[in-house]
């Protein structure tokens, strides 16, 4: 059987519930050595990549992607097990500048601005100019299908597969199971995770070991606006620094977490006044 009919036999057996019995618990995951001639600027106990997304590799043992914003940055002071996902990332780069106020005001350091929309873009290019191969975790069969028809027509060197999981708050050890068995019969370069923050970082980070690829990507709304469910942000707006004010304005239930984001512009003003210690 072809790997490709072997990946798609795997898909369909991880639709099916009870297929696959529940795994023994995970052990406690330590972070991995650092990957060596990485840029980074560490600030409030983060390590976020400072070098342009092109220099993430594809190759290698799986690592994970994430991004770190002031949204996340306040969910994580309420939430351990996404603050472990955020803090052992692989490579945790900035999405927009705003996180980056850390490290500029009490540090003198600028940090490079990856966005989850840049960091697809590089690797999605560089796959299809090796014909490269790559898994897409979440989101519905319909965007799904929306994400593997643009590929197939933008970059038609790629090989691509596709698993909706259940839409739920939390994964059971037998579910999770069947998608790392879905995405190791596939084989993927790269895995591209799209089920909104905590979860897909957590996901990523509860899994990374299990997983027969070498770059797990948590890229959350990329999803919506690759396969035009919502219209792209024009980069005239990233440039601007202005991205979240045009997400606020076409969806507006974006408000819901600015509190997240109070809790950050909260601890920096606490320690650009030498109320807070820094972490670095």
């Amino acid at each position: 059987m072809s790997r490709r009919r072997t990946a798609q036999a795997a898909v369909a057996r991880a639709r099916e519930p009870g297929t696959l019995s529940s795994p023994p618990p995970r052990p406690q995951l330590a972070p991995r050595p650092d990957v060596p001639d990485v840029r980074r600027v560490s600030t409030f106990g983060y390590r976020v990549f400072d070098d342009h997304c092109d220099n993430i590799p594809l190759e290698g043992p799986p690592r994970t992607v994430a991004t770190i914003s002031p949204n996340s940055y306040g969910m994580a002071t309420r939430d351990p097990e996404f603050r472990e996902a955020l803090q052992n990332a692989d490579y945790l780069v900035l999405d927009g500048v705003y996180f980056g106020l850390a490290a500029l005001l009490l540090q003198r350091k600028k940090t490079k601005i990856n966005n989850g929309p840049a960091v697809f873009a590089s690797v999605i290019r560089r796959l299809n100019e090796r014909g490269g191969r790559v898994f897409f975790l979440g989101s519905t069969d319909q965007t799904l299908a929306a994400i593997r028809a643009r590929l197939a027509r933008e970059c038609p060197n790629l090989t691509v597969e596709c698993f909706s999981p259940p839409f739920k708050p939390e994964f059971s050890a037998a579910e999770e199971a069947q998608m790392a068995e879905a995405i190791n019969a596939f084989r993927p370069d790269v895995v591209f995770v799209g089920m909104t923050a905590p979860k897909q970082e957590k996901w990523a980070w509860r899994n990374r070991d299990r997983l027969d690829t070498s770059l797990i990507v948590s890229v959350g709304a990329v999803f919506d606006w690759y396969a035009g469910n919502e219209p792209e942000i024009a980069p005239i707006w990233w440039k601007l620094h202005l991205g979240w004010l045009i997400r606020t304005i076409r969806r507006p239930e974006i408000l819901k977490r600015y509190p997240n984001i109070g809790i950050f512009f909260w601890h920096l003003l606490l320690a650009l006044l030498g109320l807070k210690r820094v972490n670095p």
